[in-house]
């Protein structure tokens, strides 16, 4: 009898075990049948049925992801809706415009603050401004020849990207028989755009003028489909990075304010918001500039649902989404301001917008060196930084290394003045290639505090260039053609940042307050060439590129 009642109790221990495996089999197997039954947006359903969704939803499938690489080295260093990847990036820009008001993403917006359309249409009437401008001479200069120490990578042509040797076949969307070479290898061409990017980058300039493979990779930022998500770890402010399925990354911040929000005038510099589309201006900004610091950066909408939450595989970031008590989906991840409840970042009703900014190369290829700036910021409510009590602070600098010899002074100038022209005030720390030492640029990275106040401008970012009173010959003659009428700065930026998917980008305010600021760099560099004379206030850069010698004597001492 005991022996028949063990073997009874042994055979439902069974059974339960075997239900128990049946259950787990089913749960796991659920989100992928939603998924493959459905094809409509997860915010189509009901307020009623959207939590219940949620709940069969559960933790996304797990899928490779590769190192995420940080845009810095350092953790204080920072570089941030409906997915558009069935929207054709040849389509019409004003279809683009009207399906955002149907959002009601910009229903609120004022009128007289938005860019006016029909100036565009009379730009491309009259002839292209940009096109005009990169006519001129002054951006038809060519760097140095260069060697193999001057380019960031040197490409092995015996090791190639072959892309049917990874799991995703769909790397290449564009691929054509023309890629391969007649004995049917890949080409470099056939490399992906952010690898090709990458492969471009030299001791002189992050990419060349008239490189396509910007154009290209701007567009795959808005039409790649997100295949990763994950929170950046350190920084201020949420930010995303995010994983393309042609391996390429980028960095996302998402909209915290809309175009009108100007910063409030009782916010200190360093707890002001970061906003997306400061980083998409500031790249265009950087290339009319000629500077080409900055990495491609383009505004992309974003679906929440499907491109942030079902795909990522941060438990902390998957935990704070929630719909609003409006139906929205919302989120706020962990950082150390601006990450709660109250300051959750929401759809409407699950699209949002935000800045991508490509990633550069990873850190194990190639090593980048943090410099704190010399003309930092005190990031204290009452304490002041040395430079704005002392009035000789450019003397120290210029007898302190990299600053005593080479071109850094210059480029900290070039830097000072793309700042002014932003407003940006939070400039703590710069990168550069190590390869390069420090005959090489300033990488401009983390633009998310530019432009925000149009109505101030602040006076404080030009004391680098005010106490020095260096700037290159270049930087001075492209300043003073910018200032001109028919290549007058905020026309140049706004005929360029209407290319954007997210236009307009900046408000009319912001691209006036450019043109004012311009002057006033104009007016510091008039007085000190009048206080110290032209040949000590700038260093012709342009007879080093024409002939043999492209080395900068060191800074010239009074």
């Amino acid at each position: 009898m005991k022996m028949i009642l063990l073997r009874k109790f042994r055979v439902l221990i069974l059974m339960v075990f075997l239900i128990a495996c049946s259950m787990h089999i089913m749960i796991d197997l659920l989100p992928k049948l939603e998924r493959h039954g459905n094809t409509g947006c997860s915010c189509s359903n009901t307020p009623s049925e959207e939590p219940q969704s949620w709940g069969k939803q559960g933790w996304p499938n797990k899928h490779t992801l590769r190192i995420l690489q940080d845009f810095s080295n350092e953790p204080s260093s920072n570089v941030s809706s409906h997915s558009l990847e069935r929207i054709p990036v040849t389509g019409d820009k004003t279809q683009a415009l009207r399906r955002l008001e149907h959002l009601g993403q910009r229903a609120d917006r004022k009128r007289q603050f938005i860019q006016d359309a029909g100036m565009t249409k009379n730009m491309s009437v009259k002839g292209s401004r940009l096109s005009a401008l990169y006519d001129h001479p002054l951006y038809k200069i060519s760097p140095p020849p260069l060697t193999e120490e001057e380019t960031l990578f040197n490409v092995n042509t015996d090791i190639r990207f072959d892309p049917k040797a990874a799991e995703d076949q769909a790397w290449n969307t564009e691929g054509t028989m023309e890629e391969f070479s007649p004995t049917g290898e890949l080409t470099s061409d056939s490399y992906p755009n952010w690898l090709r990017f990458h492969i471009g980058i030299n001791r002189y300039e992050l990419y060349s003028r008239h490189n396509p493979v910007i154009d290209a990779l701007l567009k795959d930022l808005v039409i790649q489909r997100i295949t990763s998500v994950a929170m950046k770890s350190g920084g201020t402010q949420l930010k995303l990075i995010m994983t393309f399925q042609n391996y390429g990354q980028a960095l996302f911040k998402p909209m915290k304010q809309t175009r009108e929000q100007e910063t409030p005038p009782d916010f200190f510099y360093f707890s002001d918001f970061e906003r997306h589309n400061a980083e998409i201006a500031a790249f265009h900004l950087d290339k009319i500039l000629d500077f080409r610091r900055v990495p491609p950066v383009a505004g992309r909408l974003v679906n929440m649902t499907k491109e942030i939450r079902d795909v990522t595989r941060d438990k902390k970031l998957w935990r704070t989404f929630f719909i609003s008590p409006a139906n929205n989906v919302c989120f706020y991840g962990e950082c150390s301001y601006y990450c709660s409840t109250e300051h959750a970042l929401c759809g409407k009703p699950d699209q949002i917008e935000g800045s991508l900014a490509a990633f550069l190369p990873d850190l194990a290829l190639a090593k980048r060196k943090t410099w704190r700036n010399p003309w930092r910021r005190s990031y204290h409510k009452r304490k002041k930084a040395e430079w704005e009590v002392d009035q000789d602070y450019c003397e120290e600098v210029k007898q302190t290394p990299p600053y005593d010899s080479g071109t850094r002074l210059l480029d900290i100038m070039d830097m000072t003045v793309f700042d002014f022209l932003m407003g940006n005030m939070d400039r703590h720390h710069y990168e550069t290639f190590e390869k390069f030492g420090n005959e090489t640029f300033i990488i401009h990275l983390d633009n998310g505090r530019g432009f925000g106040k149009h109505s101030h401008d602040e006076i404080s970012i030009l004391v680098p260039l005010t106490q020095c009173c260096r700037v290159r010959k270049s930087t001075h003659l492209r300043l003073q053609l910018l200032a001109k009428e028919e290549f007058k700065l905020s026309m140049l930026m706004a005929e360029s940042l209407v290319r954007d998917r997210l236009s307009p980008i900046l408000i009319q305010p912001h691209l006036d307050a450019m043109d004012r600021r311009l002057r006033q760099v104009l007016n510091v560099l008039s007085e000190c060439i009048e206080k110290e004379g032209y040949s000590y206030v700038v260093e012709d850069d342009l007879e080093g590129l024409q002939g043999k010698d492209h080395a900068h004597t060191g800074p010239r001492q009074r």
